[in-house]
């Protein structure tokens, strides 16, 4: 048992009314229980109680032991001498108000399963915690949930993209062009994508937006694919040309060739394609976020990620090894995964940052008309006969799986949650 198990069943009314008395032995009736506080101040304010015949409103602390208002500190903290009442588990102690007023304290009592199947829950080793007793009672209710879980997984990202605007100094091309480029590299590598990014600035690259083989050979140099004991092919001289003037014009510095990884991928994900691909994108499409902010909808939207890279690449892979001609634009799956993780994000921060809640809306309208991601934590939901419709239900189940389920917060869950309400 711990304090948040207690004020679960306290929010919930699952304790027993009957045996409410305070520690003087006076009754006490449960009017409202108040609203969950999110500061630090009290956990429940805006409660309504009587206590034996006189009705209090005020705050309300829940502790697993009374002996714990002093082990918190709420004895010196005046934001707590509004606590009408204090609940606990277990009476060790009195509390009092600053001016020497005791606080009416109860123990709260509720039915033993309620601890048992928490603890139940809490113990669990299966993929979810509440493996047998997993049930959808209520569709809509359900996916109700999961778009409340697709707003809180896009608040967080935000956090990332606004550490990453604070980076670029509120720079949003700069800082979608960094997110644009880690995206790219996939799990695999998104970090030396992130560092080629950052060692070549997009206002550097802007300047050569005109000459494809220019950007071309600023990133595949940075990227240490250019070093002087590399291939020697027309294609590759004429990028170390550029590439040896370019540098020592902006003073670059670049990442170590060695970080790029290329097992376990597809050839079309190369790092060598995906750098094509940037390079053909931002002569295409400058100031790319800024369109993106402009676009009436998600197809044009997509029209601004295709752009071909240059002729060399329809018949490679990799340097100076030809393969079967195809024309290498960015295709529908990672597209999508850009809309998904970058662009999707961005634009629901840039709508938190101008106050504009219609970007924030756009953001989960785009998610809902992308297609559900392919992963094995959504394989696994489908076990359960959970299926994804779209992105947005995609994003909230991976959130619900990473940030409840793998961390055991059923109480936080609706899922959870109803399975110890219908004891009730």
């Amino acid at each position: 048992m711990n304090e948040e198990f207690l004020q679960f069943i306290w929010q919930n009314r699952l304790f027993e009314n009957s045996s409410l008395v305070t520690h003087t032995g006076e009754e006490v009736e449960v009017l409202h229980v108040g609203s969950r506080s999110g500061d630090s101040g009290p956990d429940f304010v805006n409660a309504r109680i009587r206590v034996g015949d006189t009705i209090w409103a005020g705050n309300a602390e829940i502790h697993l032991r009374s002996g714990d208002w002093f082990r918190h500190g709420h004895h010196n903290d005046k934001a707590f001498d509004n606590v009408i009442l204090h609940i606990v588990g277990e009476n060790n102690a009195i509390v009092k108000r600053q001016n020497g007023e005791e606080i009416p304290t109860i123990e709260l009592k509720y039915n033993p399963w309620f601890a048992t199947k928490y603890a139940e829950l809490k113990s669990s080793r299966t993929w979810i915690p509440c493996e047998k007793d997993f049930f959808v009672e209520d569709d809509f209710q359900f996916s109700t949930w999961l778009e409340r879980l697709a707003v809180e997984r896009l608040e967080q990202k935000s956090v990332r993209v606004r550490a990453l605007l604070e980076n670029y100094k509120n720079d949003w091309e700069e800082a979608f062009y960094c997110a644009l480029a880690t995206n790219l590299g996939y799990k695999i590598n998104a970090q030396p994508f992130e560092m080629l990014a950052k060692s070549t600035p997009l206002n550097i690259l802007l300047r050569h937006k005109d000459n494809l083989l220019q950007v071309e050979a600023l990133l595949f140099g940075q990227a240490g694919f250019l070093t002087p004991a590399f291939f020697d092919d027309p294609y590759c001289s004429s990028l170390k040309k550029e590439y040896s003037f370019l540098k020592k014009k902006y003073n670059l510095q670049g990442v170590e060739n060695h970080l790029w990884q290329f097992l376990r991928l597809r050839p079309a994900g190369f790092p060598t394609i995906r750098m094509a691909q940037l390079s053909a994108l931002i002569c295409k499409s400058n100031l790319l976020f800024s369109k993106i902010i402009e676009a009436n909808d998600l197809q044009s939207i997509r029209t601004l990620f295709r752009a071909e890279p240059s002729p060399y690449w329809a018949t490679h892979f990799q340097f100076n090894k030809t393969s079967v001609s195809q024309v290498k634009t960015l295709g529908g799956d990672i597209i999508d995964s850009i809309i998904i993780n970058s662009l999707v994000p961005f634009l629901f921060t840039y709508g938190q940052t101008h106050g504009n809640q219609q970007y924030k809306d756009t953001a989960l309208e785009y998610l809902q008309q992308v297609e559900a991601e392919n992963n094995t934590v959504l394989r696994g939901w489908e076990r359960y006969g959970v299926k994804a419709s779209n992105a947005m239900f995609s994003q909230a189940l991976l959130q619900l799986k990473n940030e409840y389920c793998s961390r055991h917060r059923c109480l936080a869950c609706q899922v959870g949650s109803s399975i110890l309400q219908k004891r009730s």
